[in-house]
């Protein structure tokens, strides 16, 4: 019997249809069927078009009849964060403000992954304006706690089986952080690898276009199919896309050395899982503290992003400020209260706390910390959780990666965060095949 396409990652699913064993319009209509399921609880969408998709999953499969060459992606179904534009398609950034929003033409990432093959199914679950006011959205290990946050949606989206890859952003922790609560994969790749160009900005010294995938691979081919230069955004480079998807499916070259690094704000059960995880590591894994510097890092990244945020969100806010909510009003005004001598001295703290970064990883392969402070917060908090666990190494540009390897004493997900050098993220990914063949058949779990 033919195997349950929503059940399957994105390279299982891809290499099915490849070889005609799964059509993309089977493929398309099992998602859709999955979300009809599970959609009324777990609220990970803002829009799917179910006839639309189909037609793309039809036409994809004639073009395989045919003989002609398709795309790395070719029928995959992809959720779309909802702050990133699709050609008539809404696009309304989680905000009343931007209600009946259809942009005309597609964000770069959507045209190469509609070239790449995939199936553009809809627009995931954003927080307010990707900023830090809850969603609706609901965590799949338990509805009644969150998901994170911004790209909540896209996050629940794959760790529920709607779909088996999402595209999310991340000014702070949005990537890494709703991956670790949904336990699933999730990339923030190097600052610049992946191009902006049609996408909401926040913070464009901090933005950054991240994957979602149920394994390693999944988040590293998407990665890969949406990399590479941007000519409207000057953050990106004229240089080769890395081979993402292959270097998430190969060991290094020699075991990796991983420097443990325990960030204030973690929660004990989160410092005692990945305790447990270093022991296990053996001669591995060595703990380490941060360079002094790191101390104001997260802070330092706050003042920049509000500052952004005051700027980038001006038209937004004279549209329809009383449409705000009050977590994006306030944080609108801490941004316009920004010195511009404290904001251009934050801006060089980037090369900074890269010089100490480089400094302990020529002694090790990657840092391992946690990607969130523990397991998801009750919805009763009212918060998608703090991004103190990851706001420092968006602040610096480099690679992050989620690996869904421990849990709590509940069994909901808490993932661990391997970080790499600027610009090293086929040597990251490497080592992050290597952690988890470690613990291919367990996780860590610890009691609360």
């Amino acid at each position: 019997m033919a195997p349950d396409p929503a059940s399957l990652g994105a390279v299982a699913l891809r290499d099915l249809i490849a070889s005609g064993a799964i059509t993309a319009e089977a493929a398309t209509a099992a998602c859709l069927n999955r979300i009809a399921q599970t959609e009324p609880q777990l609220r990970a969408w803002a829009y799917v078009d179910g006839q639309n998709a189909m037609a793309q999953a039809r036409a994809l499969d004639q073009r395989r009849k045919s003989g002609a060459a398709i795309g790395v992606l070719h029928g995959v179904p992809v959720g779309i964060k909802d702050v990133i534009d699709t050609a008539g398609m809404p696009t309304e950034y989680g905000s009343p403000i931007a209600k009946g929003r259809v942009p005309p033409q597609d964000a770069l990432v959507v045209a190469r992954l509609r070239t790449a093959g995939a199936v553009i199914l809809g627009k995931t679950v954003t927080t307010e304006c990707a900023f830090m006011h809850p969603s609706d959205s609901r965590n799949p290990h338990d509805p009644a706690r969150s998901p994170g946050g911004s790209s909540a949606g896209s996050a629940v989206a794959v760790a529920s089986g709607q779909v088996p890859l999402a595209v999310g952003t991340q000014t702070g922790g949005s990537v890494i952080r709703p991956a670790s609560y949904c336990g699933i994969v999730g990339f923030k790749p190097s600052y610049g690898l992946i191009g902006r160009t049609g996408i909401l900005p926040q913070s464009p010294f901090l933005d950054t276009v991240g994957a979602f995938g149920r394994d390693l691979q999944d988040a590293a081919l998407l990665a890969e199919v949406m990399a590479g230069h941007d000519p409207q955004d000057s953050a990106t480079a004229m240089q080769p896309v890395p081979r993402l998807a292959q270097a998430a499916s190969e060991a290094p070259p020699l075991p990796p050395l991983l420097s443990v690094v325990a960030l204030p704000g973690a929660q004990q059960v989160m410092l005692d899982a990945l305790g447990e995880l270093t022991d296990a590591l053996g001669g591995r894994a060595h703990r380490v503290d941060l360079p002094a510097v790191f101390a104001e890092a997260d802070q330092i990244r706050r003042r920049i992003n509000l500052a952004e945020l005051a700027k980038c969100y001006y038209a937004l806010e004279h549209q329809g400020r009383d449409q705000m909510s009050d977590t994006l009003r306030d944080g609108l005004d801490e941004g316009k209260q920004v010195l511009a001598r404290d904001y251009l001295a934050a801006l060089d703290w980037r090369q900074v706390l890269n010089a100490g970064l480089d400094e302990l990883l020529t002694r090790c392969d990657a840092i391992l910390c946690p990607a969130s402070p523990g397991p998801a917060p009750e919805l009763s908090e009212n918060s998608t959780g703090s991004p103190a666990m990851n706001g420092p190494w968006t602040l610096c540009g480099v690679p992050a990666i989620t690996l869904p390897l421990l849990t709590d004493a509940n069994g909901l997900p808490m993932g661990v965060q391997l970080i790499g050098r600027r610009g090293e993220d086929a040597r990251l990914l490497r080592v992050a095949h290597w952690l988890m063949e470690q613990f291919h058949d367990s996780t860590a779990e610890v009691t609360t």
